[in-house]
């Protein structure tokens, strides 16, 4: 472990160096990749950094251990320093885990209604409000993509963009069926019904990860349909892209301008597209959108919001929350950072087989 930080150390100082030679800032594309590559590192470096310091406090405390009118003092700062110690190398252990290429990615949330009909809709709702709620906690930036809604108010389906670093690192756990169970504002008998969302997470796609060939696709506008102000339904400003090797198809009627509408929408053929291309490079990574969520049937629950018991249980953890109120309004960081550990652990457990 102390070698590979070694080498992180040294590699940053290369890095350093690098984006400050001409050659390197003359080149837009080698400049950036040194650039991500170095921020990459920066926490590691950081922590090792720390981490030698913190050992040469220790040396320094074991040194006074041999003079008898520092021997006590020395003890009690020994004292203090060796937890630390135990846990700076947990943590340096936690930085050299394998490393998701899209952990800092801005993402596309794709949620839609599934079992249930229109309470599973309204509860789509919910977790589009819930969704947008916690990033505008953490200042991430919500850009609706594509919504269609239901007459009651809610949404068979809502495409959206959470842009900011590191938004995929944290919802990409939210992938899966989402199960409620509740009385509907459509039930009368007070009877308490379950239905289910499908949520997918797919990392956001840079040009510079993945170029489409203009050739390739073929665009189509229309008139929005919907709700919308007086310039979104009165004129052809929503757009349909199709992309032709793959048949895949994407849409955006969302914004006023037809020309935002297509950027929108190459934004999500975009991500669609990389996870298609990861899909066939690794299986076992990179899932389609039915592998992240399944049929969308009551049992394929990853986690499930009872309203009248007020609780929130993640059956892949198997935790529970008795603040319903609390995670739908987008306090979700408690679930997502116990399935941030729990995925750490077993990847710790992995490597030490």
């Amino acid at each position: 472990m102390f070698d590979k930080y070694e080498w992180i150390s040294a590699r940053y100082e290369e890095l350093s160096e690098a984006i400050a030679q001409p050659e390197i800032i003359a080149d837009p594309a080698k400049y950036q990749a040194c650039l991500k590559e170095r921020s990459q590192l920066e926490a590691q470096r950081e922590a090792w950094r720390e981490y030698r310091l913190l050992l040469q406090h220790m040396a320094e405390a074991e040194e006074m251990l041999a003079d008898p009118d520092l021997s006590h003092e020395a003890e009690q700062e020994l004292q203090a320093l060796r937890p630390r110690k135990a846990e700076m190398e947990h943590q340096l252990r936690l930085l050299l885990l394998p490393r998701d290429p899209h952990e800092d990615s801005n993402v596309i949330m794709e949620v839609r209604s599934g079992a249930g009909g229109e309470e599973a809709a309204l509860f789509a709702a919910v977790l589009v409000r819930m969704y947008s709620r916690w990033a505008e906690r953490h200042g991430f930036r919500v850009e609706p993509i594509s919504t269609s809604d239901t007459e009651l108010g809610g949404v068979k389906e809502a495409v959206f963009s959470l842009n900011g670093r590191g938004a995929f690192s944290r919802m990409k756990y939210e992938s899966g069926v989402h199960r409620v169970q509740r009385v509907p504002v459509t039930e009368s008998n007070g009877k308490i019904q379950t239905s289910t969302c499908t949520v997918a997470v797919l990392p956001e796609a840079e040009e510079v990860e993945l170029h489409i060939d203009p050739k390739d696709i073929r665009v189509d506008v229309y008139r929005s349909t919907g709700h919308g102000g007086q310039c979104v339904n009165t004129t052809d400003s929503a757009v349909r892209i199709t992309h032709l090797p793959t048949g895949v198809v994407v849409t955006c009627q969302d914004q006023k301008s037809q020309l935002k509408n297509r950027d929108k929408a190459l934004q999500v053929l975009r991500a669609r597209l990389l996870k298609k291309m990861q899909q066939e490079q690794d299986a076992q990574y990179a899932l389609n959108r039915k592998d992240q969520v399944g049929t969308g049937d009551r049992s394929e629950r990853i986690r499930s919001y009872n309203f009248r018991e007020g609780r929130v249980t993640d059956h892949r953890i198997g935790l529970t929350l008795y603040r319903i109120a609390d995670i739908v309004d987008g306090d979700l960081d408690e679930i997502i950072d116990a399935l941030r550990r729990e995925e750490q652990a077993e990847l710790l457990r992995a490597q030490s087989l």
